[in-house]
């Protein structure tokens, strides 16, 4: 029987894709390890959606958050097995956005992130996505990474905007608008 803990870990490092021993607050291990919160708050809103349609679409981008991280977990020399991120995979999260935000009243205002329970989550995967763009972009500062990499974090926070719009103009919730308070 394996185990799922190997004590390899015990003294503050972690092993990457290829072997290399880093620390845990390695900026690679800060960016993957973002990916994975931001993969685990997607799974917190797709274990209580009841539209099928954005349920679907979420999936489909936990499997490619999920190669995400596995490429970041790679230094360059070793990324060669890994898939990459791909510019056909930010033309698909346009696509998205374009349908769904077809469907959507247009924005006129800034709104409060809410809603009901799956569409706060999703603003709340949301704002996750940002964060894991800003420790790639951190990243990226001291390592070559995939420029796809970037690109596609920054649609899919756009996106995930857009779906949890959706899901709560689908379900009848109104947008609370933001209003700005002078004192």
């Amino acid at each position: 029987m394996t185990r799922i803990y190997t004590r390899t870990g015990d003294g503050g490092e972690t092993g990457l894709i290829g072997g290399q021993r880093v620390s845990k607050d390695h900026l690679r291990v800060e960016a993957y390890g973002t990916l994975d919160e931001l993969n685990s708050a997607l799974g917190a809103a797709r274990a209580v959606l009841e539209d099928s349609e954005v349920a679907s679409v979420v999936e489909q981008i936990q499997h490619s958050l999920f190669a995400l991280g596995a490429e970041i977990a790679s230094p360059a020399a070793d990324a060669g097995h890994i898939p990459r991120c791909t510019s056909q995979q930010v033309e698909g999260l346009e696509k998205w956005i374009d349908h769904f935000e077809a469907a959507l009243p247009p924005l006129r205002a800034f709104i409060l992130p809410g809603g009901n329970r799956v569409g706060s989550l999703l603003h709340l995967a949301r704002t996750i996505s940002r964060r894991a763009e800003r420790r790639i972009v951190t990243l990226a500062g001291v390592e070559a990474l995939n420029p796809e990499i970037l690109r596609y974090l920054n649609r899919l926070s756009d996106l995930l905007f857009v779906l949890a719009r959706t899901v709560n103009h689908r379900s009848g919730i109104a947008e609370t608008v933001w209003r700005k308070h002078d004192g």
